[in-house]
């Protein structure tokens, strides 16, 4: 590729991550403005942690997959700790994903049968970290049902993160190590004001959801987008080095 063609593709690149950045910006002061968020701390900057997420998971766990689903992996994030206590009270096993992927380990496995009815607190991502055990990818069992938070949605199942890009990271991870199926769901809660009609901008590691759930519906989306694995020329040498299991794996 010659350097007109790198420059190029760094430009549409910067302009993708630019537009992200305002979509995100604009449904966050949305979500702040009309007081969908406890303020503070707000909406800026996180997965938002809305009011009606208890209502929101209620909704969710009536899915087919959802009661159908044995083994779950979820962000960490609070606007799914309900979810997550659902799951755990339901006795699914749980993979939550650790916070930023900072662990030597990526995941820890909450067990509802080592958690003596702890489940509200193993829940939460200060304890699952203390809760859990653990785990990499080759210590897994195959994944029925992912959960993860959002900032933003749209009917076509096109999502935006927080920015840090932990949730591709993650859904990749799994991917690479064949826990996750064709059959799997890959569902988001969200706040009805957090599902847009626009479109939204997309990279080639950004994954679709199959279903957003939110207060007052259910949506199955239009189109299903995975990445085959971990986009290496996607990562700075900054996220590389500040995820060990990243930088295990280029060493190797």
């Amino acid at each position: 590729m010659g350097e007109g063609a790198r420059s190029y593709t760094t430009s549409a690149m910067d302009a993708t991550l630019e537009a992200k950045l305002a979509a995100r910006e604009r449904v966050w002061t949305l979500l702040e403005r009309e007081r969908i968020v406890p303020v503070p701390p707000g909406a800026h900057d996180r997965i938002p942690n809305f009011h009606r997420a208890p209502e929101a998971t209620a909704r969710l766990v009536e899915l087919p997959e959802w009661q159908a689903a044995h083994v779950i992996k979820s962000n960490p994030d609070k606007a799914q700790g309900p979810a997550r206590v659902r799951a755990l009270q339901a006795g699914k096993l749980l993979y939550m994903a650790v916070p930023r992927l900072k662990g030597e380990h990526p995941f820890v496995l909450l067990d509802p049968d080592n958690l003596s009815g702890r489940a509200e607190d193993a829940a939460t991502a200060e304890g699952g970290m203390a809760l859990g055990c653990p785990v990499s990818t080759e210590e897994m069992l195959p994944i029925d049902f992912v959960l993860c938070g959002s900032v933003a949605v749209n009917a076509t199942g096109a999502r935006l993160g927080k920015g840090g890009g932990y949730a591709d990271l993650e859904l990749a991870f799994l991917i690479e190590a064949g826990l996750l199926s064709d059959e799997a769901a890959v569902v988001t809660t969200v706040d009805d004001l957090q599902v847009l009609d626009d479109p939204l901008p997309e990279t080639g590691h950004d994954f679709r959801v199959d279903i957003i759930v939110t207060p007052t519906r259910a949506i199955r989306t239009t189109e299903r987008r995975r990445p085959a694995g971990v986009l290496w020329e996607h990562l700075d040498p900054a996220q590389v080095a500040a995820i060990p299991v990243l930088a295990r794996r280029q060493r190797s």
